[in-house]
């Protein structure tokens, strides 16, 4: 704990250590008339503080949060960070969807990177996971998944953009997403989650059994498919070991159903369990098809690449415990979560053991367990939906249970609000789980705030588990589902309070100044080339480069800003009216958006982002001829 406060204190911005200054200060001024006390008195005053503080979600104004945690934001489409234990929104990231306050879908630098994509302007994510170096988050990337569009993202956390997005092929709906944690984060690993014909191409539509799914590896900094695995049934959530060998994925449909009679009919589904070497070692020895580009696998039951091991019916989460030593496979339409010892798959791949000898304990917890997460103490914490309950339990006692011993496994049942989805404990998906706070993220809230309608609010609690017993510290209503949630000590995080100037996110638009002899950091020019017509300018808070510009009806507009200013919050924007073109121009960014010129006579372009006293002021005007 005294190392942990250090690398704290270590990490601190610099207004933080001025504000330690200022309260050192005030201390000694109080000092003059106020009654001496005693270092014995100072040290239990700190002590009874800092326990008071420990199990409170309170954040004073100014300081800062222990913890970044990176939301999904459900059918938003975007990713949202809050400082943890404030629940606090820091920032909202726009990856999926259209954002009108950064221009996210609106501006070239976006529509690149949105790819083949580029036209959908909406998403659904779910999964956000951070890279990872030898099992601990190295604070370089998030990526989240889009079911709705079958797409993959990844946003760096030097900036907290999307800076690469993939339309994944071959495959339908995206959902389960992982990344590979041991050595590093090489590979991130995704279900294709709805069974399809393998060529859908509308010839084989009218044959359900013959649909499939696949999961998908990604290589994380090429950012393109390196393979596909076909499995039997589909899948669903999924997760990786802690030694670089094995990837497993829940299944909840084997049966192939296409409606929910025929989806609900086995006893038994399955966990699929893949090994990383086998895989690669197929792939090198030239044993795929390929398929609109991309290497694919035979992973169905029979493959020497996959394992299948039966698990009760409807598994939903999939959760690697921070040891290393179990996969949980949360039941959803059993009471019960499997766990997989990992350290048997071995003999597993090896046909040594059957399928069902790698199950070191399926415990009872209680009704609609979905995603189960851990602490550093050898405890679990899992969702029951239907139950609207955090269960608790240890993990060796509910082995000894399994096996005949009795013992009492489940610690404690804490009430959320209500039907819990995912859970998240700080830092519980690596090896540096610290036992401090709980997430519950809830799908309803009812009660729990004022109404504002039929469509209401869901309900992110915050749950002190650092001591013997949970206790739920905070209510927060949050807004379109976020599906899942993850949190990063915020030593790991190293974010850029300024653009670079060579930033990969607009070197096209630099090169492409280039091209038309201009310097983005100096001149301010308008180039005509036909029906098009490229305007640069720079801006300085309170004043754009350029101040009008004349252009003719029906012209194709592109607008560069290269933001000049130094000074961290210094964010200008760039505004047409009645064009529907509006862009975020960070300091030292450069940034730029295209639109039609339609409307004949004065139009105003301004900042709208507040960056200086005088930034009304902060305009100019396009004038535009009429055909």
């Amino acid at each position: 704990m005294k190392k942990e406060n250090q690398e704290i204190e270590k990490v601190g911005l610099e207004s933080e250590e001025r504000r330690k200054f200022f309260g050192k200060s005030a201390l000694i001024g109080a000092g003059a008339v106020a009654a001496p006390m005693t270092a014995a008195m100072f040290a239990a005053t700190a002590k009874a503080k800092a326990t008071e503080a420990a199990g409170s979600p309170h954040v004073g104004p100014g300081d800062l949060d222990e913890y970044y945690g990176f939301w999904s934001g459900g059918h938003s489409g975007e990713v949202r960070i809050l400082g943890i234990p404030s629940m606090r929104e820091l920032m909202r990231i726009p990856v999926f969807n259209t954002d009108s306050a950064t221009g996210w879908g609106l501006t070239n630098e976006s529509k690149r990177i949105k790819g083949d994509s580029a036209h959908i302007h909406a998403g659904d994510s779910h999964h956000p996971h951070m890279s990872m170096t030898d099992g601990s988050y190295n604070g370089k990337y998030v990526f989240i998944n889009d079911k709705a569009n079958t797409r993959v993202a990844r946003i760096r956390c030097d900036v907290m953009k999307c800076d690469k997005m993939l339309t994944v092929p071959n495959v339908q709906a995206i959902h389960g997403l992982r990344v590979q944690k041991v050595p590093y984060t090489k590979y991130v690993i995704c279900n294709g989650e709805f069974e399809v014909p393998l060529v859908n191409d509308g010839t084989d539509m009218n044959n359900p059994k013959a649909y499939r799914s696949m999961f998908n590896v990604i290589d994380a900094e090429k950012w393109e498919v390196a393979f596909q695995v076909i499995v039997s049934g589909n899948l669903d959530n999924t997760d990786a070991d802690y030694d670089g060998k094995y990837f497993a994925s829940t299944c909840y449909n084997s049966e192939n159903g296409v409606n929910l009679g025929e989806m609900i009919t086995a006893e038994r589904d399955h966990v699929v369990v893949f090994s990383l070497a086998r895989c690669e070692a197929a792939i090198k020895a030239g044993k795929y098809k390929m398929m609109n580009g991309v290497k694919v696998l035979d992973g169905q039951k029979g493959s020497e690449l996959t394992r299948y091991i039966p698990v009760p019916k409807s598994p939903h989460g999939m959760n690697t415990s921070p040891n290393g030593k179990y996969f949980a496979a949360n039941g959803k339409l059993s009471p019960t979560v499997s766990l997989i010892e990992i350290a048997k798959l071995d003999a597993l791949f090896d046909n040594k053991i059957k399928p069902r000898d790698t199950i070191a304990a399926e415990v009872e917890l209680g009704l609609g367990p979905l995603h189960t997460a851990f602490d550093n103490k050898g405890n679990a914490y899992t969702t029951l939906f239907l139950d609207s309950q955090i269960a608790k339990w240890n993990v060796e006692d509910a082995i000894k249970a399994y096996n005949g011993e009795k013992v009492n496994y489940i610690r404690q049942k804490l009430d959320v609000h209500y039907q819990p989805g995912h859970n998240h404990t700080s830092a519980g998906e690596t090896r540096d789980a610290d036992g401090k706070w709980l997430i519950s993220l809830c799908k309803f809230s009812k009660d729990r705030f004022l109404p504002v309608g039929p469509l209401r609010p869901e309900n992110d609690q915050l749950i002190d588990i650092s001591g013997d017993e949970m206790k739920l510290v905070h209510d927060g209503p949050t807004y379109a589902e976020p599906h899942d949630c993850m949190i990063v000590h915020r030593s790991k995080m190293k974010p850029n309070k300024l653009w670079t100037r060579d930033d990969a996110i607009f070197a096209e638009t630099i090169a492409m100044a280039k091209k038309d002899g201009v310097n983005v950091e100096m001149d301010n020019k308008v180039i005509r080339d036909g029906k098009k017509v490229r305007v640069y300018m720079t801006s300085v808070a309170p004043n754009f480069g350029m101040n009008e510009f004349t252009v003719n009806q029906g012209d194709e507009v592109t607008v560069v800003v290269t933001n000049l200013d130094q000074v961290e919050d210094v964010t200008h924007g760039f505004c047409m009216t009645n064009h529907g073109a509006q862009m975020e121009v960070g300091p030292q960014a450069t940034a730029s958006i295209t639109f039609i010129a339609d409307k004949p006579g004065v139009q105003w372009y301004y900042c709208n982002w507040f960056c200086h006293a005088l930034h009304m002021e902060m305009r100019g005007r396009m004038l535009v001829k009429p055909a």
